[in-house]
Parts: C-alpha cells; structure tokens; sequence
C-alpha cells in the first residue's frame, strides 16, 4: 500500500497544472458548500420543523423526530459513496460532481415547497423524508469527488492547502446559514419564521444549485485522472477497494470520527443545544454557530498549509487530542455561564478545532488511496463515518440530555469519539498493524 501512496504522489506531482488552480478549487468547493449549507439550516430550524411536520403532544419527542430524519438521511450517504463515488472512478471527478449537485438541488426544491403537516397530513412528513434521503445520497458522493478534484489540481506540495478548502466552505455555510437564521429570527415573529421565513432560508440554498451548476459545467477534468484513465480505469472500483484497501478503509472512517462528531455536536446541534438547554434566544444561539463557521472558514486553509510543511500527522497529533481534552471544560463553561458572550468564546475555538483536523484530513484521506479508487475510497471512508458519529449526534445527544438528565452528556459522546481518531491515526502514522506508512513525507506530496 505505501507503493500505491508513494505513486500517486508522484503521480500528482507529474500531473501538476502550471497555474493556481482557482476556478477547479471554486467549482469543486460550492457543491460542498451547498450541501453543508442545507445540513446545517435543517438542524438550525429543527424546533420549527418539528411543529410543522412531526407534530405531537410532546414538544420533545417531536424534536427528536424531526433529529431523527435529519439522522435517517445520512443511512443513504454510503449509499451515494458507493454510486457516485464508483461513477467518479470511472467516469471522471467532472461527471460526478455535475450529477452529485443536480440532485442536491432537487432535494433543496422538495423541501422548500413542502407542504405542512396540517395542509396535507401525513405526506408532508414523507415529502421531507424523500428530500433528505435525496439529499443524503447526492452528498455521499460530493465530499469524495469534490476533494479528489481539488488535490489532484493542487501544485506542487501544496494538496493540503487546496484540499482544506473543504474546512473553509463548510465554515462559509455555516457563516450563511446562522447568519440567516439569526436575522430572521431577530426580524421576524416566531409565527412569521413558522409561516415563511423558515422557506426563505431554504430557498437561499436552492438559489446557490443553479451557479453552482453553471461553473461546474465550465471546468475540465482533472489531469491526474485522465492519465490514469489513459491506462485504464478500476472496472469496480467498490471491489478493489474493499478487498485492497479494506484496512485503510476502516482506518479512515476511524480518522473522520472525532472529528464529524465534535463538528455535528458544536456547530449543527449547538444551536439547538443555546435553546432548549442554557434558554439562550434564538438569535444568540445563531451567532455562536455564526462565530464558530467564522473561525473555521479562515482557519481552515492555514491548518491545511501547515500540514503541507510539516505533515498531516504532526498537526493532527496535536488537533485530535485537543478536541478529547476540551470538549468537557467547553461544555461547563456553557452551563455555568450561560450566556452570549461564553457561547461566543466557546464556538469561535470550537471553529478553530474543526478547521486544524479537518483541513489536514481532506487530504489525508485522499493521499491513502491510489487514483484509480480515490473518488470511492473517500467517499465511503469519509461518509460512512459521519454518517455513524456525526448525522446520529444531535439525536444521540438529545437522547443523552432526556436519559441521564445531565446537561454536559453530548461532551462524552465527543470524548469517545475522538479517541477512535487517536487510535486510528496511530498505525498511518507510525507504520504498525501491517501498514508500510513510514514518514509523514510520504504523505505530504
């Protein structure tokens, strides 16, 4: 395996563009950048959806419906990985990412134009749930396709830069949408947010496909794969990476871990958290979110840059564990200081350690697999974990909070996590389990 990361090294390093690669990195960002941007805006009006779509007697319950379909999307991300990612091995990054955001603005369309539960029954709970199995499927090939296009376009040395780009528009998203959020809350009454505003916000995400669309049509493929292809491509590329890169496989779900799970439960569910747990107003909970987007928008390609000049490994080792020790203290601190100003403190380092692990990861996990299974190989590594420990993290700590009736419980669940990335950094970074990754070098090419 360390021959198959030496070689695609070696091979981006031939297959360098001469130029910065702006517009590939633009084209190959905004898909991401639409898909986190309708994550997050579901989980940031989830106690609105809950009353308008999953109605019940008990306002928790509801809740903790309507976390359940933002969870239940996520069962059809390795679903998309397997699809779409197989697609960009074998047709092209270019071909993929164009499918992969049509149907991302098919599934936006749904739910922006779904009717209410009280309109049309039981339907409307279904009409949200095909949405965002839609949604789900589409993203589960866009993180592979859109991270393999940015590093096999990178210069020289510089992958880790480019690939962290996926940190920073994630952080873009997250800006946008609590941005939104928070002025409509602070603008509109809490029956205008349920009437329309809570379309609006949807519909801004719908307004991004149609650009996105148009720029991905103007690019072409990446270099480095239409050499590969010129040999040949991976007949199946799901069965070569599983029955060649199984290990790594699993090693980098384990990576992916700590990470979506410190991501979903501070930035996605955060908000949700400021409400119903510290009795914070909506607006306040929005502009925590709205700082930690800030901070990992442009933190991420500095961390993404630092891992160019001193290795993924080295900069990880300090991230991973910085998420385990803090979460706890972050957590307290928000309970027993509940207020704008802690929450802002809290969110804006909770956005700087988003951006220190997963702006080295991007290309991680692109450096771990060869050309010919890349596209799959992150695809799945990457949304088999986030669908495992980060789509399942706001219901899982809602039903943390309900169980134990301990406020700080969501801290554990990221601390348990972010040991399973400890562990599974450890034998890529010091060669043991099998594994012939001997020097951080040999990953930073």
């Amino acid at each position: 395996m360390s021959s198959q990361i030496q070689s695609s090294g070696q091979g981006a390093v031939a297959a360098t563009a001469p130029r910065t690669p702006w517009k590939e990195v633009t084209a190959a960002s905004i898909g991401n950048a639409l898909e986190f941007y309708d994550l997050v805006i579901y989980a940031y009006f989830a106690v609105v959806l809950a009353k308008l779509f999953f109605p019940t007697a008990n306002p928790t319950v509801s809740l903790m419906l309507a976390f359940a379909n933002f969870a239940i999307s996520f069962v059809m991300r390795p679903f998309g990985a397997i699809v779409l990612g197989s697609y960009a091995d074998r047709a092209g990054r270019k071909k993929s990412l164009t499918l992969s955001i049509t149907l991302i603005i098919v599934g936006t369309a749904m739910l922006v134009f779904a009717p209410t539960y009280a309109q049309i029954g039981l339907a409307s709970p279904l009409i949200v749930l095909v949405a965002r199995l839609l949604q789900g499927f589409s993203t589960g090939g866009e993180f592979g396709s859109s991270t393999a296009f940015m590093i096999e376009y990178a210069t020289a040395g510089r992958r880790g830069y480019y690939a962290s780009w996926q940190a920073s528009t994630q952080g873009l998203s997250t800006v946008m949408a609590a941005g939104l959020a928070a002025l409509l809350s602070y603008l509109l009454t809490p029956e205008q947010v349920s009437a329309w505003g809570w379309r609006l916000a949807f519909g801004v995400g719908l307004l991004m496909g149609p650009l996105g669309l148009y720029i991905r049509s103007q690019i072409d493929e990446t270099p480095e794969f239409r050499k590969a292809a010129a040999v040949g491509v991976e007949k199946s590329p799901l069965l070569t990476v599983l029955s060649r890169d199984g290990l790594y496989l699993l090693l980098g779900i384990g990576v992916v871990a700590g990470n979506t799970a410190f991501n979903y439960v501070h930035k996605v569910y955060m908000p949700t958290y400021a409400v119903t747990q510290l009795h914070l107003p909506a607006t306040s909970s929005y502009l925590g979110a709205f700082v930690a987007g800030l901070a990992a928008m442009i933190t991420g390609p500095i961390f993404g840059a630092l891992s160019d000049r001193y290795g993924r490994f080295r900069v990880l080792a300090f991230a991973l564990p910085a998420v385990v020790v803090t979460t706890y203290p972050l957590f307290l601190m928000l309970n027993t200081w509940p207020s704008l100003p802690v929450l802002i403190a809290v969110q804006a380092l909770v956005g700087l350690q988003i951006a220190s692990c997963l702006g080295p990861i991007s290309a991680l996990l692109g450096e771990i697999f060869p050309t010919g299974t890349r596209g799959i190989g992150m695809a799945l590594s990457y949304n088999v974990s986030v669908t495992l420990f980060g789509g399942l993290a706001p219901l899982i700590a809602t039903a943390m909070i309900a169980a134990s009736g301990n406020k700080l419980a969501p801290s554990f669940y990221v601390i348990a996590t972010g040991l399973i990335s400890i562990i599974a950094i450890a034998p890529l970074a010091f060669g043991k389990a099998g594994l012939a990754v001997t020097s951080p070098a040999a990953l930073r090419r």
